[in-house]
C-alpha cells in the first residue's frame, strides 16, 4: 500500500509509546521484553528492576501518556478534526499489537501515528517503524495502513515549553547563586557506533546527537543562556563499548571541581518524566549534587505542557493538508512514508545498533 497524498482523510490517530509496568508484579516481565534477544544477564534485569520497585513498581510512563491522550483529544476538538486517539506501547500494555487489533475492529482503514521521541537514529525513529510493522504483521491481511508523524525535535512548540521549564527550575535556585548557575542539557546515551550510523551518509551520520545538540542549542538560546553543557544519561551495557558521554553525574562532578555551585538539569532529550528521568536526574543526580554541596534543580519535561498537546495537533494538520513545516533548527528532521517503511531518504536506515531505552 502507498503513503496516502497530502489532504487524505485518516480515520484515527495512534500515539506510540515504549510502556512501562504499573504494578511490582509487572516489573520483571517487562524488563524481559525491553531486553528480549539481547541476552542481558538476569543479575542486571534484577539491578534495574529495584529502580522501579523504589517507586511502588510503577513507571509514570503509561499515566503521563494517558494525560497526554486526553489534552490531544480536546485540542482536536478545538480544532475541528474528528479524529479517535488510540495508545499502544512496544513493552507492555496496551501493546501495539492488541491496539492494532482493536483498530481494525472499529473500522479503522488508515491512521497516523504519533511517537513519544522527537529524534531520528534507530531508537528515536526505526524502531517505531519495526513496532508498526510489526503490529500490522500480527493482524494480518486488513490491518490498518499506519503513517507516522515526523521528527519534532526542534519544533517551536516543543523548544518553547522546554524554555519555559528551564526559567521555571532557576526560580528554585536560591537566589544567592543564580548568578553563577550551570544550565546542563541531558538526553538518553546511546552507543557510540549507533550514532555514527544514524542518519542518511550524506548528512554525516551522527543524527540523533545532532538533533539533541540543535534542541539544547535552541532551549538555550530563548533561555538567554550563551553558555550551557550538553552530557547524557541512563547508558546501560558492557563498559566494553562507547557510549555517548560525558554522564550527568561524572560532569556534576567536574563542575563542582571547577568552582560551579548551582546547576539546572534540562532532561531536553525526554518528552515526559519516565523512570530514567525521575531515577537518574532526580534521585543519583539531585544526591551527587547535595554531596558536593551544589544547589539543583530540574526543568520539567514538556509533556504535560499545554503546548505539546497544541503541536500533536499541529502536526497531524500539516501532514493532512500539506501546510508549512515550523522548524527552528539547523539539524536535519525528517518525515516517513507509510506501512512501517523508513523515510524515503534513507534517515534511519541503518545497521541495527543495541538499542536505548526511551
Amino acid at each position: 500500500m502507498s503513503e496516502r497524498s497530502v489532504g487524505s482523510t485518516y480515520d484515527a490517530l495512534l500515539v506510540l509509546s515504549f510502556g512501562g509496568p504499573e504494578r511490582p508484579e509487572d516489573v520483571m516481565p517487562f524488563l524481559e521484553n525491553v531486553t528480549r534477544g539481547r541476552g542481558v544477564p538476569r543479575e542486571r534485569l534484577e539491578e534495574v528492576a529495584q529502580h522501579y520497585l523504589h517507586f511502588g513498581g510503577v513507571s509514570p510512563i503509561n499515566e503521563l501518556n494517558r494525560a497526554v491522550i486526553a489534552a490531544v483529544e480536546t485540542e482536536l476538538a478545538g480544532a475541528g478534526i474528528e479524529l479517535p486517539v488510540y495508545f499502544g506501547n512496544r513493552n507492555w500494555h496496551p501493546m501495539v499489537e492488541e491496539t492494532v487489533a482493536r483498530m481494525a475492529a472499529d473500522g479503522v482503514g488508515s491512521a497516523l501515528v504519533f511517537p513519544t521521541s522527537a529524534w531520528g537514529g534507530y531508537s528515536g525513529c526505526l524502531q517505531y517503524h519495526e513496532d508498526i510493522a510489526r503490529a500490522r504483521t500480527a493482524f494480518g491481511g486488513g490491518a490498518p495502513n499506519l503513517v507516522k508523524l515526523r521528527q519534532y525535535f526542534d519544533h517551536p512548540l516543543f523548544i518553547a515549553a522546554f524554555a519555559d521549564a528551564i526559567r521555571a527550575a532557576l526560580g528554585e535556585i536560591p537566589a544567592d547563586r543564580r548568578d553563577g548557575v550551570r544550565l546542563v542539557f541531558t538526553a538518553h546515551s546511546i552507543p557510540v557506533s549507533a550514532d555514527i550510523a544514524a542518519g542518511p551518509p550524506a548528512d554525516g551520520g551522527r543524527l540523533y546527537s545532532r538533533q539533541v545538540s540543535d534542541a539544547a542549542r535552541l532551549c538555550a538560546a530563548a533561555t538567554g543562556f550563551a553558555e550551557y553543557d550538553l552530557v547524557w544519561q541512563s547508558r546501560s551495557g558492557p563498559p566494553r563499548i562507547p557510549w555517548l558521554d560525558p554522564d550527568i553525574v561524572d560532569h556534576l562532578e567536574d563542575l563542582s571541581g571547577k568552582g560551579v555551585e548551582a546547576v539546572v538539569v534540562c532532561p531536553v532529550g525526554f518528552v515526559s518524566d519516565h523512570l530514567e528521568v525521575i531515577w537518574d536526574l532526580d534521585n543519583e543526580a539531585k544526591d551527587k549534587a547535595a554531596e558536593l554541596g551544589m544547589a539543583f534543580a530540574r526543568a520539567a519535561t514538556p509533556g504535560t505542557d499545554p503546548r505539546f498537546a497544541r503541536m500533536v495537533v499541529e502536526l497531524i494538520g500539516e501532514h493532512m493538508t500539506g501546510g508549512a513545516t515550523r522548524r527552528l533548527g539547523e539539524v536535519p528532521g525528517y518525515g516517513c512514508t507509510a506501512d512501517g517503511v523508513p523515510c524515503a531518504v534513507g534517515c534511519c536506515a541503518v545497521r541495527r545498533p543495541a538499542p536505548a531505552a526511551e
